[in-house]
């Protein structure tokens, strides 16, 4: 077992990254605020992990509610149903929402506990390897908008993150591959060496090979915990996580949400992105061929340059109504700009 600590000072949090931690392996009672929790999951993973969940809560009352699966169920109507069921069930404000499952219901259930009665306790079990690596760490909590992704929500941190990478073993083949997207991310905005250590490990990752993963699982939290305690409500450097996703986000917005997994547009993202930097053709060919090694699409989908227009309109990097871009000095080096190449750009979405 792994502990890292997100530093925020009086908001600071463990992550506890391990093998066999649910069914009692980790005691998540010390992170629960009072004697109630209510288990936030879906129709996928609940079936597979509340029950051994239930363990890491001994001695709490503990309820649960399931939603619908997938990308397509990000939205208000989803978040008004866990709300619902706090205020039929008489939760108060020390009440504890514990997200089971990936980032939709991480995203989903760190929204609610923002929002209701102001702030209730909020604990992550990530079980998808996108979550474990990106989106249950940092406390971002939200839900979709038909204009745009992420749109509405809130800074919310977790009391704690409790990552069985055991978890992985019934995760299907793509999303395991798409949650490499986010990993490769690590490696290119922040570790020149986790990148290359990547481009030789993706066959054990693929075949889940349990030490490959913990490291890939811990590595990446390592690195976005340091990003996000330097910035933690991404008024600066903390915006290069956003590596891809401008891109990426545009996909998912202009093919339906869901249609393309979060991972494969960014992965695609990645590639116009590295593009848009001006990097040098090797690096450009070293990020293209780790993305098509992990399984991912390395070009976008067919979308009219107005269409990524009026999608990217909507980023939340975008200031002053001036398109910003994370872009790449070289594998390894990051940094948030609205000096690109305009002309690039250009010709990047009309060769998409």
């Amino acid at each position: 077992m792994k502990k890292l600590r997100v530093e925020l000072g009086e908001r600071s949090y463990p992550i506890v990254i391990g093998r066999g931690l649910l069914g009692g392996g980790f005691d998540l009672g010390g992170y629960v605020r009072g004697g109630d929790c209510l288990v936030v999951t879906n129709e996928t993973v609940g079936p597979l992990y509340l029950d051994k969940l239930l363990p890491n809560l001994a001695g709490r009352d503990v309820s649960s509610i399931e939603l619908p699966d997938g990308e397509a169920y990000k939205t208000l109507a989803t978040m008004q149903t866990i709300l619902d069921r706090l205020v039929e069930s008489g939760a108060n404000r020390d009440t504890t929402v514990v997200a089971l499952g990936g980032g939709v219901v991480g995203d989903i259930a760190g929204f609610a506990a923002a929002c209701y009665m102001r702030g209730v306790g909020f604990i992550q079990v990530p079980t998808t390897l996108l979550a474990q690596v990106d989106s249950s760490v940092g406390g971002k909590t939200g839900v979709n908008h038909e204009q745009g992704k992420n749109l509405i929500g809130a800074f919310y941190q977790p009391a704690a993150v409790l990552i069985d990478t055991d978890t992985l073993d019934t995760l299907p083949d793509r999303e395991l591959s798409a949650g490499l997207a986010e990993v490769i991310k690590h490696g290119a905005i922040c570790d020149a060496g986790f990148f290359a250590w990547l481009e030789d490990n993706m066959g054990a990752l693929l075949d889940r090979d349990a030490a490959a993963l913990g490291y890939a699982v811990r590595r990446s939290c390592e690195i976005k915990s340091q990003v996000v305690a330097e910035d933690e409500r991404e008024l600066g450097r903390r915006a290069i996580l956003n590596f891809g996703h401008t891109f990426g986000h545009a996909i998912e917005r202009c093919q339906g949400y869901g249609d393309w997994l979060h991972g494969e547009a960014v992965a695609a993202g990645m590639v116009m992105a590295a593009r848009l930097s001006g990097l040098d053709e090797g690096s450009i060919d070293r990020i293209r061929a780790l993305v098509a090694a992990a399984r991912l699409p390395a070009e976008p989908p067919d979308i009219a340059s107005n269409a990524w227009m009026s999608a990217m309109g909507m980023d939340k990097k975008v200031q002053g109504r001036q398109l910003r871009f994370v872009v790449l000095d070289a594998i390894g080096a990051s940094r948030v700009t609205a000096d690109y190449d305009a002309e690039r750009l250009d010709a990047l979405l009309k060769a998409a």
